[in-house]
C-alpha cells in the first residue's frame, strides 16, 4: 500500500473532497492541518514552494490540488 499524506486546513472545500475521494477507495492516509502545525506548514512550503492545499503526497509524489487523474496514476485506481 501507497504511502499517503495530505496537507489540508479545515475550510478548504477541495480537502474535504480528496478525503472523501480516499475513504470511497479505501485509500488510508496521514492528515496534516497546516492551518493548526506550524512546523506542518513549513514543510509543505518548503517541499511545494506554494502555500496552497491539498498537498498530497504519495510514496514521495507531490500532488498539488485534487488532480484525480494523477493520484489514480499513483495509487493504481482505476
Amino acid at each position: 500500500m501507497a504511502k499517503v499524506e495530505i496537507y489540508t486546513t479545515p475550510w478548504c472545500a477541495y480537502c474535504k473532497m480528496v478525503k472523501e475521494y480516499f475513504k470511497k477507495n479505501d485509500v488510508e492516509y496521514t492528515e496534516h492541518d497546516v492551518a493548526e502545525d506550524p512546523i506542518k506548514r513549513q514543510e509543505m512550503i518548503d517541499k511545494t514552494h506554494q502555500m496552497g492545499v491539498p498537498v498530497i503526497m504519495i510514496d514521495g509524489q507531490i500532488v498539488i490540488g485534487f488532480d484525480r487523474g494523477k493520484i489514480d496514476q499513483l495509487l493504481g485506481i482505476k
